[in-house]
């Protein structure tokens, strides 16, 4: 089941650019409110309940949405099926600022810390996400790292890897999440936040498709952080195509 979420954090984006023809679109009226939290919790509840659904039918779902946050929601709905998912995070970035560390306060910088149990109060005790344990989660290819979240990464139970050493996933069911600013922009253009060095698109897609090759893949997200009319979805519709 492929669903688009078409948003950027809480601002409804219809004309996203995603890498797929979705099965379902999934959107709400959010309230109006000025917390974020809360119109984005509103949000993935939605985003929860049609990976829940998708799940038990023993659907993978596939989501594609304008960033990271979405992943909140998308673990949610995993979690509501019955299932206990660990993490596969390729990423740029870290995603393990907090509030008190973050310089920018973008709260696209957040996810991964709060899917390991970060700020509860902000998104998972709205849409009853569980924590899910340090060591059940992999952030692969993140080289653009703030210095507190090189200093909270040095503690923490995370495994930091590059995309060609995955031989050490957790077990259990996967949750794999592609936000597609880890390849090298040289290979994608249109990136918001491009970051030179990384791996190439190839490279990408032959880690992603290891993990998948695991047959545990439940949910599999994709955030698309590019800027609109750049055309930058159709370089990558191969390897989701493939997913």
């Amino acid at each position: 089941m492929r669903l688009l979420v078409p948003y950027h954090l809480d601002e409804y984006r219809p004309e996203l650019d995603a890498p797929i023809t979705p099965d379902r679109v999934v959107t709400a009226e959010l309230p109006a409110v000025d917390d974020c939290w809360a119109r984005m919790a509103v949000l993935y509840d939605a985003v929860a309940n049609s990976v829940a659904e998708c799940t038990v039918r023993g659907e993978r779902a596939i989501v594609a949405s304008g960033d990271c946050t979405t992943a909140l929601g998308t673990v949610a709905g995993l979690q509501r099926a019955g299932l206990d998912p660990a993490l596969v995070w390729f990423d740029a970035h870290g995603d393990v600022q907090t509030i008190e560390t973050s310089a920018s306060g973008y709260l696209g910088g957040f996810p991964l810390r709060m899917l390991v149990g970060y700020g509860r109060h902000l998104m998972a005790d709205r849409i009853g996400l569980r924590d899910i344990p340090e060591d059940r989660a992999v952030l692969v290819g993140g080289r653009d790292l703030d210095p507190p979240e090189v200093d909270y990464l040095r503690t923490a139970r995370i495994r930091h890897c590059p995309v060609d050493d995955l031989d050490d996933l957790p077990d259990g069911p996967l949750y794999l999440h592609l936000d597609f600013d880890v390849i090298n922009p040289n290979d994608l253009p249109g990136l918001l936040f491009p970051t030179p060095g990384g791996p190439t698109l190839s490279a990408v897609s032959a880690a992603v498709r290891t993990v998948l090759a695991t047959g545990r893949v439940a949910a599999f997200g994709l955030a698309c952080t590019w800027r609109d009319n750049a055309d930058s979805a159709h370089h990558v519709r191969r390897l989701i195509d493939s997913a």
